[in-house]
């Protein structure tokens, strides 16, 4: 790989930003100062440093966000702020993108990746990815209304498929769902007369948010996710 095509897949930049950057000798590969962008280097085994620093090569990245209210769930946006502006520095967000989407006023779990295969096919209706979520509502919770829906209920022309809902306190519930319409949870809730107060994501396939503190990030890796 040309060594300019890896710095700028390790996010340093663009490739003429990345040239900037060799010219001031702060890249070295395998411990010599490099500043030809045209080199070849074995990008799985040559140890390139910048400032110090290794950067290591990797085609896809994963990341999970405990995303905060406020945010919308974009790459960017002219009037609103992003789940992107959450990330930290050392977070690679070359060609990174939100897997499916949280509303604004949502918490919780987000998964972010480069890796445009796996998230057609997590957010594929086929998938029937779960993802479960906590919500505050604004009354109590029957059994007859938790019954609706764990078998599907209409929430405005479309049928929802089974559910798990589970009673967590009087006002308190966990829902999982296997698809992703849009405010689906708080039509559901709606459809059975009630309304989301508060709604947070906590799990997403085989993640969930463990001990990751809100606004928080963690790099996973592809096998953590399905």
């Amino acid at each position: 790989m040309r060594l300019d095509k890896f710095l700028t897949e390790c996010g340093l930049g663009s490739r003429r930003e990345v040239k900037e950057i060799l010219r001031t000798g702060e890249i070295t590969v395998n411990g010599i100062i490099a500043n030809n962008p045209q080199m070849n280097i074995k990008e799985n085994s040559d140890e390139v440093f910048y400032q110090e620093k290794k950067l290591e090569y990797k085609k896809f990245r994963y990341y999970i966000l405990n995303k905060k209210a406020g945010y919308i769930t974009a790459v960017e946006d002219n009037s609103e702020q992003t789940v992107m502006e959450l990330l930290p520095d050392w977070v690679i967000k070359k060609d990174l993108v939100p897997v499916g989407r949280l509303d604004k006023d949502t918490e919780g779990l987000l998964l972010l990746t480069n890796d445009g295969a796996l998230n057609h096919k997590l957010l594929s209706p086929k998938s029937h990815v779960e993802k479960t979520y906590y919500a505050d509502l604004e009354k109590d919770i029957l059994e007859d209304d938790l019954t609706k829906l764990r078998n599907g209920l209409d929430i405005g022309g479309y049928i929802t498929m089974p559910a798990k809902a589970s009673k967590v306190d009087s006002n308190k519930i966990h829902l999982t769902i296997k698809e992703g319409k849009f405010h689906q949870v708080k039509k559901m809730l709606e459809a059975v007369g009630n309304k989301v107060v508060f709604l947070k994501r906590i799990s997403f396939g085989k993640l969930n948010l463990d001990n990751l503190e809100l606004g928080e990030v963690k790099e996973i890796n592809s096998e953590d996710i399905i």
